[in-house]
Parts: structure tokens; C-alpha cells; sequence
């Protein structure tokens, strides 16, 4: 806002009232100064005070004097009830703001829209200080200020003697008057302008506001206010309502609320205005908020005055065509309409051809200066706007509406319009899809709403336009009226009849009813050929039309057999290179495609390609559209980078030759991002489609199948980067629209609903992607047929569900029934076919019949080498599901061959960094994984994280598998801490980006459990496992196979915590539910009897635990083979039992078998293999051994202690001791006792002795016997004890191992030691085995505290040694050599 000093002043320049009966406009009545509405400058006062100038008199001068001096007042005031348009208002403030220079403003638009109010608020809110105002002429200025007697004085004195001033032109409006005569010409001053007249932007350039129609919460309160009405939400929904049914418009809001402030009614007034518009707009109310003296009606009619008469009849004719998009070209392509013996004549197109008359020059031709004149007229009083971007003009809807009231005749109008129309589409050049989709369409719906009496021709016309705009509802109710007409006037068998029966063929085709155009097109080929004969070209065409209801109706092999006769016919009749025949060869490719015969359609493809080239050159469209075609074949052959390359080229061409926004180069930009994509470059493909989609939408419209189609291939863009969400969100969007356009069963509808259910999939949304695949069955059963491709693909997507859901036996059913239907229909090598015997080998994976699976994949692989090429993409996934089959089998080595081999063919094929080149390196990583190569496959690991952090981004789902996966490498080779940080990382990852209930988040959950229960934190495992299973329980349902493997993992949780008989019965739970859902020999069900019978095993219940191992064992070998890795497990585990049993010879021999096997399945250095052989050498007994539990106790308290005293093998080399926490309780001094426990572990025989006296426990392992049959390996634990003393929680663990000097303390040398009030502890750990004497002197020395105990009370009291003092009792020993340990000092 400017700041105006004491003498500025603000100059409200106002026009006379007319008199009365006299016009308002170009000169002013008798009227007195101000009595009227506030008028511009340039009208009557101006014309007068210039025609005036020369006669004064010294009288008249006083007089005017008088008069000037009492007509001196303020301003007018904004309307009490202005509301809203405070974007202009701070823009005008804005602009306003700078002083020093003369600034103007132009407020232009519509009569009524509010741009006097606009400027009266800013006027009053600019005026911050006392202001004088004067509301009279330049001529009364100049008497009023003692300056002179004319308009030119009162411009001077503007000029001269004010710094700063603010001067309104308010309507200036006629277009005949130079408003620059009457600005005053100086550096200083501001101006704001108001008018209808857009040409008086040249007064201020960029800084002008077209004031149209209000927002519709302003115009909401506007309304409201006028209406006086208070705001509630009844009357603000109504309000809403009334205000879009005026189209926003002020002066007709403010008149309909001076209506119904007088009746009332507010519910009553839409019914009522949609009944009498007209009346209602034209009507003055009696009381009025400002000076605006006339209605919304009166307003245009005055203006409408004053147009010329080629500018009025422009204005009334286009009032008959829809108020938006009306172009030029309409009216010219008419004009030069050519004359045919089945159109209408010169005397029936007499109108329009008056009409056009005007905007024709003298040679006849159309004379584009003369229509400019006549549009510029209407638009300088805003009758009209001109759109300059799309060149199109618009027509505000209330103006439109009372435009055709302004007509005598309006039966005519539009009979002369729809003439026109029909004119300009006869001789519209094809290729102007714009002017067809979003430009004539919507004109042409008007005319056949209005039912415009037209030539039957022109009718066609229209419906061959809805055609093009994708309207195929509308053409198809369009043509089947021309087509009844035309059987009544020209016959059934009349070629004109004929071709719109064709016509209405595609038509019904575009709609999905090929059922209907196949009927249809059989009735004209039988005419056809009685008529014209077997070989004329119509009939031809005709046969190449069925062959394409064949094809739509996925009958491929009809149709290629017809497009063969056809081919065959033309060869002979037209020749080799006639265009028709050169076009069924391209049709007859798309069969053969279809058919899954690439290499056929390729060739095919190629010579079309040459023949085009010499007929019609390199650069002609249907050259370029061919190499489009050629560029498919490329892609359905896995030449991916071929296809883009060739793609690449035509659009480049077609951008020269067509244009950027031609139908065809945005189909080839479609295409090309299809090969972007194909080939892994998914954020190039998304940018492309969205500029494709952009351009579709500017051309064809929101709603144009095309631009839906696109914004579909959009949305699989988003899915392919991971972003699901996104990709749901625009098909549904998509879907909405179709099913509009197209209608709820049309197969595009469809698709995009099967497209919407893999969203649903991709979200782990698996029972609504079921339900809606359940749906898009059903419809395509009853529309295409049972035996349709996209009905069995349909099938086969279904059984996908069925398989995310759990429900495995359901999806190898479907597919059986699938893949015996496509063997029939398309046969057995067809690519469809194919695909779904290697959906059916996953059913049986999933079922654990992983021989058949493997069985099944072998022969998919072996006919898509044969049909496809060794390097196919799809022949590359099958060798990737193939080695899968061959890790479920156990059989390690082939895949990681198989993929080794993959993986060099996608890098040639694909490139170094193609998403699925990462991902079979990410399966090569896994086979390390499995032949226990750890090292290798975190490094590779390593190497594809980088990779798609780089390509796909952090957050992608692949991206954040593979630091999943990394994870487990990271467990595997012991780093368990960094393990559990990059699964939080990637947790709180996939939280973000799928969300807390995605079944993938889900799984990191329980891979972060596992990496808790490594780390010893059990308890957060348990809790995290018991998250897990509820997420599980409500996203999947109780019985789903992974809801049951987690509840497995939790009662593995219950193992590691000593809640046993919890874990027993959730093991007999799972197992239960796994018999009846996946079967006895499932190998899921099989691992759970494994798990229960460990269970029994805690429990002391030895025999129950080796019976049900026998039994698992038996089923392992028959279903997944005696050397699987799974049943060498079972066998090491029933060794266990074995000994658990004393029966160690069993369980030697057992063992021996076990290690032999992995030696011949893993190779000599597995992990698993070593774990064996460590085992095996622990398990005879020793000679001189006690071969039985020997036990000194004396009296009743200790006999109790001896039956509550248990000896448990927690892992391989570890004996954990429990007691009983009330026999550790009493505070009195207790009589010393010892325990001597003989427990054989791994047929290891050890003597454990356990005293306690007066508080202290000293516990020995004697190892003597051990002496040259113990092998330390590295990662091995030895001599490792721990007491657990339930309730004081004491936990003390200690051990020694080879590290990297003669003896380290493992880091978790000290785990718990805590709340143990009143209390000492002391712990002696003494191994001797077969070393050296220095290293027996080491290993043989007392850990201790000072004084040989530790006082909880005073230093350690409730304080948890956690990993920080392992680490640092580990550190010291490693640094220092010695095995004594201050304890207190760690703390």
C-alpha cells in the first residue's frame, strides 16, 4: 500500500445518469452529476466536457463553480456485504506499494463479476488518512480547483500540482474512446482502470486481474449475506448449490439473494430459478447494497448493443454450440465443405452458408482478419474470452444461456449450427485428434442433446467423432440410428448401409462386446460376397475386420487362418505392395505374435517394414508405425535394448515430420518408456509417461481411453519403484473413470481391475486383491467366455492369491485346470501356456513336492530354450526358479552353478545393473549362504546393496531385501549386534514406506528376533515374536503357514527362556493345524514335529522326544531324500536323543552316517560338516569314567536338593546348572554339602561338583579324563558353566576358547550379575586338557574377585553387567595375559 502525504487526494471520476427512456451508453441524459451509477470516464461526461470546452462564459463559469463546489464529497464505499477477492486485493497493494512512478491497474472482465467493488475496497483500505474526495469530471476538477474550465485543466492540474493522487476509470468500457487523452502525463500519480474491455491491459501490461467468477466459499458468504440468511451448515450446503447453478457469478449471486430475502425461501429458490432463469436474472431488486443500477440481463444487453452485426450473429450462433472450446477452425473447415451427391444440397445448407458469408473474402475463401474483427469486437465487452495458449474461445454459462434468449428463431440457430458442424467435420484433416476429442465432442453431444434436425451424413459424422474421442457409447447409439435410417431409405444391402453396420462393428468392439461385432461383421461379409463378390476389396476388408473379432475374442488361430485368405487374395488381385496388402501382412504378424510365434511375426515385420520404405519412403507415418510394430517383436524376443534403440528412432522422426503432440509420437513415447522399463530403467519409464500423460490430456482429454491407458502404465511405473501406495491410489482412479467411459464390464475395465488387485497384492492386502480377482473372473466368464486368454489369465492371477493366502491346494488346482485349458486353446509350447506350468511348479513348491516342482521346471526350461532362445528373459527366470527347486532339494552346488550361469547371461543381456541381474545376484548370495561360504555372500551382498541404492534408491522393497539379507549374512558369520542394527534400520524402513501391517515388515520383525535371541536377549525376542503373531493373526488369519511359523518361532522363544511346557504346547498347536492345512509330510509340519520333539526333550521325556524323531526322520526321507539337508539334521538330532537315552553307540553310529553324508552334500569344510566331526569326536566314553551318577548328601534338606538339581544341555558345548530357588533361601549358616553329578553330554562324560557353604557356591568341572581327545577350534567354547539361582537372578557364565593369545575370555565372560542382595559368589573354572604346561597353568587358575568373593550389597547392588563389562573383561585378559579379573573394578 502507498503512503500518501497531506495534500494527496483520491479522484473518483463519474459519468452521468441516462435520462429517462434514454440509452445508458455512448451518452449520458439530462441526468444530474452522481445521481447515477458510477459510469467510466470515457463515456458521456468526457464527451461532453470536450464538446463544451469552447462555450464559457463568465457566467457559466460561476455556475459551474457552484455546482462543482456542491457536488464535492467521499468516495462511494465497497458494498456492505463485499466478500472475498483477496488474492487481487494484495496483489493490487503489492503493486501499489512503490512510490515515485505513475502506476495503473486494470480490473477487467465480465459485466457483473465485481470490479467496481473490487476497487472501492481497495480504495478504502489504501485510505488510511483523511482523504478528499471528488466525485465530479476533469472539467468540474479544474473549476473546483480554480485551475481553468476544460478537461485538459483538469488534467494539468492532476499533472502539476499534486505529488500524489489515485484515479479511478470506473466502466471504462466503450472500445471507441482513447482513454489515453484523458491520463494524465506525468511521473507521478496512481490509476486503477475498471472495465469489460480486455485491449485496456495495454494501459498496464502484466500488472491487471481478469475478475471472473468468486470462489465458492466467497461466494458462499456473499450469498448468504445477501440473502440474509444466517450461516449454518443447511443453509452454507444450500447456498453452495445455488451458487455453482450460477456459476459463481457476484451480480447474479447478489440479485438472487435480494430475491430471497424478500420471500424467505431459501430451499425454494433452485427449483424456481432453473424454471424461469431468464425472468429471475433480469428482475431488479427494489433495495440494493451499492449504486449498481442494473441486473445481471441488463448488463450484457447493453453491451450487446453495441456490437456490429457479424459480431452479434457470432456471438448468438456460438450460444448454440457448448460454451466452452469454440474454435476458429470449426467455422473454417466448414466453409470449405465440397458438395457430395449423398449430402445435402446448396439450398438445404442455405443458412449456414449465409452465416459463414461473413467471415469470407472477396475470392470466397475464408479471411481469417475478418473473423478476428468480429471476435475482437465481442471480446472487448467480455462477451467472450479467448483462450491464447489453446486458441480456443469460451463463453461464461450464464452469458451463454442468455445469449439464446436473445434470438427470435432458435430452432434455426441450431439447426444452422449443427449444419456447420457437420460441414467442418467433413473436411476435417484426420489426424486433428485434438479437434476431435476435446474440442467438437462436447459441441456435438449439445447438438444431439438439443436433437438438431441434420442431414443424415452429418449424423454419421458425429458418430465417427464420438468414435475418435473415445466416446464409443455415444457413437454406438449414434450409428445405430443412422443405420436404421439408412435400411429405410436405402435398404438392407446398400453399400452406405453396409459400411455403417461395419462401422458399428468397431464400434461394438471398442466397447468389449466382440461377441456383438462378430455377428455383426458375419452378416456383412455374407452380403458382401453375394453382392460385390468373394474377391472385391470391401468384402476383403470385411474378412480382415472378422479375423480381428477373432482375435479379440482370443480365438488367434481363426484369426490367422483368415488373415492368410485375405493375404492370399490380395497378393493376387492388388499385388505384392499394395497398401492393403501390405496392412493384413502386419495383421497377420499380430497373430502370429499372439500365438507366441515372435520369430515368425518378427520376419513378418521385416519385409512389411522394406515394402513400406520403397512405397512410401522412410519418413511416411505408416513406415514409422510399422517399425513400431517391428520394435514389439523385438521386445516379445527379449531384445529389449533393440526395441528401445528402434523406438528411439521413430520418435524422433515422428517429432520432425508430425509434431511433439501427435497421436502417434505419444504412442511411441508410450512404448518407448515400456522399453525403458523392460529394461530396469523404471524412473526413465515414469518420466515418460508422465509427460505422455500430460500432452494426453492437453490433446484428448482426462477421460480419453488413451490417456487412461497411459495413466494405468503410470501406475505400474510407481509399482515397479517400490511406491504401492501411489500405484493403488491411480488405479482406482483409473478404474473409476473407465467404468464410466467405457462401463463396468468393457475388458479395459476389467484389466485395470486385475491390475488394481496386484496393488492389493503388492500391499499385503492379499484378501481384497482376492475378492476383486474373484470378480474380474466372473465378469470375464460371462463377457469373453470360459475359455478366453485374459479369463485363464485371469485364473492363473487368482491362484496367486490363493497362494498368498496359504491356501496352497487351491492354487495347484487352478492352475491344473488352467494349464490343461491353455494346452487345448493355445498349446503346449505357447508362452502363456509356459508360464503357467511354472506358476503350477511353485504350487508344488509350496506344497513341498519340490521334485515335482523341479521336474516340472526342468521341461518349462527346456521349451523356452526351444521356443524363446537360450537368453531370453523368461528362459533366464526359469533357470532362477529352477535353481530354487534345486536349494529346496538340498542340492546346494547346482544352484549356485545354475545361477552363476544366470547371472552371466543377464549381465550380456541386460546389463551389469538391471534389477533382476541384482536380484539373481542376490540368489547367488543365498547359495554361499547355503554351502556355508558366509564370507562370500555378505561381500556380494555388500556389492548389490550399493548397486540399488545407486539405481533404485534406499527405501525400495528390493533395496531393503537385500539389507535383509545382508543381516543374515552378518548372523551367520557371528556378528549378531550388526545384524540386529541393520534389521532395525531396515524395519523402521518398511514401516515408513509399506506400512506396520505389510506382510515383508512383518517378516524383518521376526528376522530381528531372531537376531535378539542370538544375542542372548530373549526376552525381547519373545516379545517381539508375540507382536509379530497378532499382526500376523488379523493381515492373514489364524491358519496362514506363516502365522503358524511364527507361532513356531515363539515357542522357540519359550525353549530359550525355560518355559517348556509352554513351548510343548504351542509346538502340539502349530502341529496340529499344519497336519490339517498342509499335510503329514509337508516339510513345514515335518521341522514342527522336530521342534516338539525338542520340546520333550527339556522336558526330560526322552523316550516321547527320540519316538517322534524316528518318525520325522522316515517322512524326511521319503519326501525330501536321505541326503537332504533337513533329514541330516533330524539324524544329528535323534543322536541326541540317543545319548540323552545312554544308548552312545546308536548314537556314534548315527552320527558317523551324518558326517559321512555332509561330507558328500556340503563338502569337508561346511560349518555343519565341522559341527559333525567336533561331535563325532566327543561321543565314546572314556575308560576309568564313573558310569553312573554318584551324589554325596547328607540329610533330608540335601536329598531334596539332589532331586531338584538338573543338568540340561542348553547348546553343543555349554552345561547349564538350574536350582531351585527356595533351597538357596535360607539366611542361616549352612552346614557344607557337596554334589558330585556325572552328566554325559555328547558322550563327553564330565564330573560336576557343587558346594555350597555359608553362602558361597564353588563349582569345579573336572576335565581330566579329556586329556588329547578335546580339539579347540576356533568359535568353540570349552569348559563352559552356568549356575542360575532363580530367585536372586543370578547368571554367571565363564569360558575359555583359542583366541588371539593362548586364552581370551569369551565376551561373554560375565553376562548377568544382579539383585543378588546379601550374598557372595565366587566362580572356579578349572580345564586341563593336552597342552602345554604354561597354557594348563593358564587355563587352570581361579577367576575370582579380591578376597575371593564379590559384596553385592556394597558395589553392585541392582546394577546388570551388560556387554560394555564382557567387553571389557574380555579385552583385559587379551591385553594382559592373565585370567584374574577385578570384578568390582569392571563394574
Amino acid at each position: 500500500m502507498f503512503s500518501l502525504d497531506s495534500d494527496s487526494r483520491s479522484l473518483h471520476i463519474a459519468g452521468g445518469r441516462g435520462g429517462d427512456g434514454g440509452p445508458a451508453h455512448l451518452r449520458g441524459g439530462t441526468g444530474g452529476i452522481g445521481q447515477g451509477p458510477i459510469v467510466n470516464i470515457t463515456t458521456s461526461q468526457l464527451i461532453a466536457h470536450n464538446r463544451q470546452a469552447t462555450v464559457a462564459t463568465e457566467q457559466a463559469s460561476q455556475l459551474r463553480n457552484l455546482r462543482a463546489s456542491q457536488t464535492a464529497s467521499h468516495c462511494p464505499p465497497p458494498s456492505k456485504i463485499f466478500c472475498g477477492r483477496q488474492e487481487i486485493l494484495n496483489k493490487m497493494h503489492h503493486f501499489f506499494s512503490d512510490t515515485g512512478i505513475q502506476h495503473t491497474y486494470v480490473l477487467h472482465g465480465l459485466g457483473g463479476a465485481g470490479k467496481t467493488q473490487i476497487a472501492l475496497k481497495f480504495i478504502k483500505e489504501s485510505s488510511s488518512r483523511t482523504i478528499a474526495t471528488i466525485d465530479t469530471g476533469l472539467k468540474n476538477i479544474a473549476v473546483l480547483k480554480d485551475f481553468g474550465d476544460s478537461p485538459q485543466d483538469g488534467l494539468l492540474w492532476l499533472t502539476s500540482k499534486v505529488e500524489e493522487w489515485l484515479l479511478l476509470f470506473d466502466n471504462a468500457d466503450d472500445p471507441s474512446i482513447n482513454l489515453n487523452d484523458f491520463i494524465p502525463q506525468c511521473n507521478h500519480g496512481n490509476i486503477i482502470i475498471t472495465s469489460r474491455n480486455p485491449g485496456l491491459r495495454v494501459y498496464a501490461g502484466s500488472n491487471s486481474s481478469l475478475v471472473s467468477d468468486m470462489e465458492e466459499e466467497d461466494a458462499v458468504a456473499l450469498f448468504l449475506k445477501s440473502a440474509l440468511q444466517e450461516a449454518t451448515s443447511h443453509t452454507e450446503q444450500i447456498a453452495a448449490e445455488i451458487v455453482k447453478s450460477l456459476h459463481y457469478l457476484p451480480l447474479a449471486i447478489v440479485q438472487a439473494g435480494a430475491f430471497i430475502s424478500k420471500s424467505q425461501d431459501l430451499d425454494g429458490y433452485l427449483p424456481l430459478y432453473i424454471k424461469h432463469q431468464a425472468r429471475l436474472l433480469s428482475e431488479k431488486p427494489a433495495q440494493s447494497h451499492d449504486q449498481y443500477a442494473w441486473t445481471v440481463y441488463t448488463t450484457w444487453q447493453i453491451s450487446f448493443d453495441q456490437l456490429t452485426l457479424p459480431a452479434a450473429m457470432f456471438l448468438q450462433h456460438c450460444s448454440f454450440l457448448h460454451y466452452n472450446g469454440i474454435s476458429e477452425e470449426i467455422f473454417r473447415y466448414a466453409s470449405e465443405y465440397q458438395f457430395y451427391s449423398d449430402g445435402p444440397s446448396e439450398e438445404e445448407l442455405e443458412e449456414p452458408l449465409e452465416f459463414l458469408s461473413h467471415f469470407l473474402g472477396p475470392d470466397g475463401e475464408w479471411d481469417s482478419l475478418q473473423f478476428l474483427d468480429a471476435t475482437n469486437e465481442v471480446q472487448s465487452y467480455s462477451l467472450i474470452s479467448f483462450d491464447p495458449e489453446k486458441k480456443v474461445f469460451s463463453i461464461h454459462p450464464l452469458v451463454h444461456s442468455w445469449s439464446q434468449g436473445t434470438v427470435r428463431n432458435p430452432e434455426g440457430y441450431m439447426s444452422t449450427m449443427g449444419s456447420i458442424l457437420g460441414m467442418a467435420l467433413s473436411e476435417r484433416p484426420q489426424w486433428d485428434m485434438q479437434l476431435a476429442s476435446l474440442l467438437l465432442c462436447p459441441h456435438i453431444e449439445l447438438a444431439v442433446k438439443m436433437d438438431v434436425e441434420i442431414a443424415l451424413v452429418f449424423r454419421a459424422e458425429y458418430a465417427r467423432i464420438f468414435w475418435e474421442g473415445g466416446r464409443y457409447k455415444q457413437a454406438t447409439r449414434l450409428q445405430e440410428e443412422v443405420l436404421e435410417k439408412q435400411r429405410q431409405l436405402l435398404g438392407e444391402n446398400h453399400p452406405k448401409t453396409l459400411q455403417t453396420m461395419g462401422n458399428l462393428a468397431n464400434s461394438y468392439s471398442d466397447l468389449g462386446e466382440h461377441q456383438k461385432a462378430k455377428k455383426l461383421e458375419v452378416i456383412v461379409l455374407e452380403k458382401q460376397r453375394q453382392l460385390l463378390g468373394e474377391n472385391h476389396p470391401d468384402t476383403l476388408g470385411t474378412m480382415g475386420n472378422l479375423a480381428t473379432s477373432y482375435s479379440d475374442l482370443g480365438e488367434h488361430q481363426k484369426a490367422k487362418e483368415l488373415r492368410v485368405i485375405v493375404l492370399e487374395k490380395q497378393r493376387q488381385l492388388l499385388g505384392e505392395n499394395h497398401p492393403d496388402t501390405l496392412i493384413t501382412m502386419g495383421n497377420l504378424a499380430n497373430s502370429y505374435s499372439y500365438l507366441g510365434e515372435h520369430q515368425k511375426a518378427k520376419e513378418l515385420r521385416i519385409i512389411v517394414l522394406e515394402k513400406w520404405k520403397q512405397i512410401l519412403g522412410e519418413n511416411h507415418p505408416d513406415t514409422l508405425r510399422t517399425m513400431g510394430n517391428l520394435a514389439i517383436s523385438y521386445s516379445d524376443l527379449g531384445e529389449h535394448q533393440k526395441a528401445k534403440d528402434l523406438r528411439i528412432f521413430v520418435l524422433e522422426k515422428q517429432k520432425r515430420l508430425l509434431g511433439e503432440n501427435h497421436p502417434d509420437t505419444l504412442t511411441t513415447m508410450g512404448n518407448l518408456a515400456t522399453s525403458s522399463s523392460d529394461l530396469g530403467e523404471h524412473q526413465k519409464a515414469k518420466e515418460l509417461r508422465i509427460l505422455v500423460l500430460e500432452k494426453q490430456r492437453q490433446l484428448l482429454g482426462e477421460n480419453h481411453p488413451r490417456t487412461l491407458q497411459t495413466m494405468g502404465n503410470l501406475a505400474i511405473s510407481y509399482s515397479n519403484l517400490g511406491e504401492h501406495q501411489k500405484a493403488k491410489e491411480l488405479k482406482v482412479i483409473v478404474l473409476e473413470k473407465q467404468k464410466h467411459v467405457l462401463g463396468e464390464d468393457h475388458p479395459d475395465t476389467l484389466s485395470t481391475m486385475g491390475n488394481l488387485a496386484s496393488s492389493y497384492s503388492d500391499l499385503g492386502e492379499y484378501k481384497k486383491a482376492k475378492e476383486l480377482r474373484i470378480l474380474v473372473l466372473e465378469k470375464r466368464k460371462q463377457v469373453l467366455g470360459e475359455d478366453h486368454p485374459d479369463t485363464l489369465s485371469t485364473m492363473g492371477n487368482l491362484a496367486s492369491s490363493y497362494l498368498d493366502l496359504g491356501e496352497y491346494q487351491k492354487a495347484k488346482e487352478l492352475n491344473v485346470l488352467v494349464l490343461e485349458k491353455e494346452r487345448q486353446l493355445l498349446g503346449e509350447n505357447h508362452p502363456n501356456t509356459l508360464q503357467t506350468m511354472g506358476n503350477l511348479a511353485i504350487s508344488y513348491s509350496k506344497l513341498g513336492e519340490h521334485q515335482k516342482a523341479k521336474e516340472l521346471k526342468v521341461i518349462v526350461l527346456e521349451k523356452r530354450k526351444h521356443v524363446l532362445g537360450e537368453d531370453h528373459p523368461d528362459t533366464l527366470s526359469t533357470m532362477g526358479n529352477l535353481a530354487s527347486s534345486y536349494s529346496d532339494l538340498g542340492e546346494y552346488k547346482k544352484p549356485k552353478e545354475l545361477r552363476i550361469l544366470v547371472l552371466e547371461k543377464r549381465k550380456q543381456v541386460l546389463g551389469e545393473d538391471h534389477p533382476d541381474t541384482l536380484s539373481t545376484m542376490g540368489n547367488l548370495a543365498s547359495s554361499y549362504l547355503d554351502l556355508g561360504e558366509y564370507q562370500k555372500a555378505k561381500e556380494l551382498n555388500v556389492l548389490v546393496l550399493e548397486k540399488e541404492r545407486q539405481l533404485l534408491g534406499e527405501n525400495h522393497p528390493n533395496t531393503l531385501q537385500t539389507m535383509g539379507n545382508l543381516a543374515i549374512s552378518y548372523s551367520k558369520l557371528g556378528e549378531h549386534q550388526k545384524a540386529k542394527e541393520l534389521k532395525v534400520i531396515v524395519l523402521e524402513k518398511q514401516k515408513q514406506v509399506l506400512g506396520e501391517d505389510r506382510p515383508d515388515t512383518l517378516s524383518t520383525m521376526g528376522n530381528l528376533a531372531n537376531s535378539y535371541s542370538d544375542l542372548g536377549e530373549y526376552k525381547k525376542a519373545k516379545e517381539l515374536r508375540i507382536l509379530v503373531l497378532e499382526k500376523r493373526k488379523q493381515v492373514l488369519g489364524e491358519d496362514h503357514p506363516d502365522t503358524l511359523s511364527t507361532m513356531g518361532n515363539l515357542a522357540s522363544s519359550y525353549l530359550d527362556l525355560g518355559e517348556y511346557q509352554k513351548a510343548k504346547e504351542l509346538n502340539v498347536l502349530v502341529l496340529e493345524k499344519e497336519r490339517q492345512l498342509l499335510g503329514e509330510n509337508h516339510p513345514n509340519t515335518l521341522q514342527t514335529m522336530g521342534n516338539l520333539a525338542i520340546s520333550y526333550s527339556k522336558l526330560g521325556e526322552h523316550q516321547k522326544a527320540k519316538e517322534l524323531k524316528v518318525i520325522v526322520l522316515e517322512k524326511q526321507k521319503q519326501v525330501l531324500g536321505e541326503d537332504h539337508p533337513d533329514t541330516l539334521s533330524t539324524m544329528g538330532n535323534l543322536a541326541n536323543s540317543y545319548l540323552d537315552l545312554g544308548e552312545h553307540k546308536k548314537a556314534k553310529k548315527l552320527r558317523i552316517l551324518v558326517l559321512e553324508k555332509r561330507k558328500q552334500v556340503l563338502g569337508e569344510n561346511h560349518p555343519d560338516t565341522l559341527k559333525t566331526e567336533k561331535l563325532l569326536d566327543s561321543t565314546s566314553p572314556r575308560p576309568g569314567k564313573p558310569s553312573r551318577t554318584r551324589v554325596k548328601a547328607r540329610g533330608k534338606r540335601h536329598r531334596k536338593l539332589k532331586r531338584n538339581l538338573r543338568i540340561l544341555v542348553v547348546s553343543d558345548e555349554r552345561i547349564k546348572l538350574e536350582e531351585k530357588a527356595e533351597l538357596l533361601r535360607s539366611k542361616e549358616k549352612n552346614e557344607g554339602y557337596g554334589v558330585r553329578y556325572h552328566a554325559a553330554e555328547e558322550n563327553v562324560e564330565r564330573l560336576v561338583e557343587l558346594k555350597i557353604e555359608g553362602g558361597t557356591v564353588e563349582l569345579n568341572v573336572n576335565q581330566t579324563n579329556l586329556k588329547g581327545n578335546y580339539k579347540l577350534v576356533e568359535g568353540t567354547e570349552f569348559g563352559m558353566v552356568q549356575l542360575g539361582c532363580i530367585s536372586q537372578n543370578i547368571t554367571i557364565q565363564a569360558g575359555l576358547e583359542e583366541g588371539y593369545s593362548s586364552y581370551k575370555w569369551r565376551e561373554h565372560a560375565v553376562t548377568e550379575l544382579r539383585n543378588c542382595v546379601g550374598r557372595k559368589a565366587e566362580l572356579h573354572a578349572i580345564a586341563n586338557g593336552d597342552y602345554s604346561n604354561e597354557e594348563k597353568k593358564l587355563a587352570s587358575r581361579t577367576h575370582h574377585a579380591p578376597n575371593g568373593s564379590v559384596d553385592l550389597r556394597s558395589e553392585l547392588r541392582v546394577k546388570q553387567f551388560h556387554a560394555s563389562v564382557q567387553a571389557k573383561a574380555w579385552q583385559h585378559c587379551k591385553s594382559t595375559r592373565e585370567s584374574e579379573i577385578d570384578l568390582a573394578s569392571l563394574g
